[in-house]
């Protein structure tokens, strides 16, 4: 059996540890300064622990606090999510600009674990190049990669994997060693010299070799070539996860390239969208490993 502490006492625990103030959380409440002091003393008598420390003026959380509020929150978040979607079966329209090959290679996949939990949400996903205004409301949501400058916005980090060269277990034979790759045809799923830079980390003398692809394709085209067995694709490792394990694509090198990140944008609405929100958890939580390093 669960052994779960008074919801009043979580709901106003958390208030206070968020707002680090009794009187704020009070008013976000609608009850009283006491009756936010009685449930965390309540609260902290009953864990054993100090959730908070006393100030001259005011209160601040100690470091269990802080991590016990780091947990509760998005809790709390999930369990008001789920409220909401039970309440209000009218959760209306989702849209979701994605790049093409996360959306193809990695987001399609699991989509349908947010569908089971959201069924009454209709998710409509763009996939596509263009960088779509989420600030005009062209979307509620974007994933999009950033290179290696910072996003010009509050974003959500989804992954930061290295860039690894991949190929078919064919190819994958004929490579013992990273200059082998200069004499088989390459392909890459971003713009710019990625394969030059790529040598370069791996210390191979490209004197007499052009590094650049001989001709340029969309990465989710480069993608398919490299599964069709002509060439070799330097990718980020996020997007070619199932393939790996389907055993179609080989990694060839433990040499990564970092070379930018997978972010989610948020329109200036979705933090008002209980469907965008939901979503928002649900994808960070999903790419939880992507961020921690364990893509297996």
């Amino acid at each position: 059996m669960r052994q779960l502490p008074p919801l009043n006492a979580l709901r106003a625990f958390e208030a206070a540890g968020r707002h680090q103030s009794f009187a704020a959380a009070a008013d976000e409440l609608g009850v009283t300064h006491s009756s936010i002091s009685r449930h965390v003393r309540g609260l902290e008598d009953r864990l054993g622990v100090a959730l908070f420390a006393d100030l001259p003026r005011g209160v601040r959380l100690t470091r269990l606090g802080a991590a016990y509020l780091d947990e509760v929150t998005p809790a709390l978040d999930r369990v008001a999510d789920a409220t909401a979607m039970l309440a209000d079966r009218g959760a209306g329209v989702l849209t979701i600009s994605c790049e093409p090959l996360f959306a193809t290679r990695w987001l399609i996949a699991r989509l349908h674990r947010f569908q089971s939990l959201a069924p009454e949400v209709e998710v409509r996903l763009d996939a596509t190049e263009e960088v779509v205004d989420v600030r005009r409301h062209a979307a509620d949501l974007a994933i999009r990669f950033y290179k290696s400058a910072e996003p010009d916005r509050p974003t959500d980090l989804l992954s930061d994997l290295p860039i690894y060269p991949f190929a078919t277990p064919d190819i994958a034979e004929r490579v013992t060693r990273p200059e082998d790759l200069l004499h088989l045809p390459r392909l890459q799923d971003r713009y710019g010299d990625m394969w030059g830079d790529w040598f370069a980390m791996a210390g191979v003398d490209t004197a007499g070799h052009r590094t650049e692809p001989a001709w340029r394709m969309r990465a989710a085209l480069s993608c398919e070539a490299a599964l069709a067995g002509q060439g070799v694709f330097l990718v980020g490792e996020e997007v070619v996860l199932d393939l790996v394990e389907a055993g179609r694509l080989v990694r060839l090198s433990d040499i990564g390239l970092r070379r930018g990140a997978y972010h989610l944008v948020q329109g200036e609405t979705a933090r008002h969208n209980r469907a965008a929100m939901a979503f928002r958890r649900w994808l960070l939580e999903e790419s939880g490993t992507l961020r921690d390093g364990k893509v297996n």
